[in-house]
């Protein structure tokens, strides 16, 4: 009974998107690290369940806790305001540019870089009793998933550059298909199942997803990983980041708007 039309929720997708980019930019930044903070944890939870159980699809399930938490408190992630702000310009909302989009991702950028980092020095500092003994398992673990996902990458050239890339887009397919997933309900427990499906299909598929990196691979470098900030930025963040930006685009903010926004006439028999 609370389900939402396609022709209704793509409208306010197309709202929301407006609503961003004429937020303050105080609102965003705070907004924005508290989303990079909870995702950051999330992360770890996950990590943490998939090491303990040996198990990675228990921690695949368990992971869009954080996604919803941030979500339902309304903080924003770069991957979806990648979505969902430009369809404000598509639209012709009145004023919105697109100066003003690349404002909105870079303030989104800086806060969820911020949250992910604190909580990156966090993690490290209460699993090491403030780095004076090693993180254990754990943090054996994510050095070693650092590394793989940056050098591992860098092996393989322009290959693995195009691999990265191309998981960010299948990472963000899945990312917004959960926020827009969350827009046909008008419920809680609604809005929390359409968004725990492709949540837990992005993680568990191990897609490439930038925000949940910002905190990954600085916690794997202090945990002893052994790859360059450099490696880090060019074999990982970059292209994770413009996949990100092409696959909520592409796979899910253009189709919605154009078939159910801007219709085409019926074909006439």
């Amino acid at each position: 009974m609370s389900y939402l039309e396609p022709s209704e929720f793509v409208t306010k997708m197309v709202d929301s998107g407006e609503s961003k980019i004429y937020m303050s930019t105080k609102d965003t930044v705070i907004r924005a690290y508290m989303a990079g903070a909870v995702l950051g944890l999330a992360a770890m939870f996950a990590i943490t369940v998939t090491i303990n159980t040996g198990n990675p699809l228990l921690g695949a399930v368990l992971f869009p806790v954080g996604f919803i938490m941030l979500y339902l408190m309304k903080f924003d992630l770069l991957t979806g305001v990648f979505t969902l702000v430009p369809l404000a310009w598509l639209d012709k909302r009145p004023g919105v540019t697109v100066g003003q989009i690349l404002r909105n991702w870079g303030w989104v950028f800086i806060g969820n870089l911020g949250g992910a980092l604190t909580v990156a020095f966090i993690m490290a500092f209460v699993m090491t009793y403030g780095f004076s003994i090693d993180g254990g398992a754990i943090a054996e673990k994510v050095s070693h998933i650092g590394e793989s996902r940056t050098l591992g990458y860098q092996e393989h050239g322009l290959a693995g550059w195009l691999t990265i890339f191309m998981r960010g887009m299948l990472c963000n397919w899945m990312v917004s298909m959960g926020v827009v997933g969350a827009m046909i309900s008008t419920s809680a427990t609604g809005k929390v199942a359409a968004m725990w499906m492709p949540i837990m299909l992005f993680f568990y598929m191990g897609f490439e997803h930038s925000i949940v990196n910002m905190f990954l691979f600085p916690f794997s470098m202090i945990m002893g990983g052994e790859f360059t900030v450099s490696d880090y930025l060019i074999w990982n963040e970059l292209p994770t980041v413009l996949g990100n930006l092409v696959g909520g685009l592409v796979f899910v903010a253009l189709p919605l708007y154009y078939t159910h926004v801007r219709t085409s006439p019926n074909r006439k028999l």
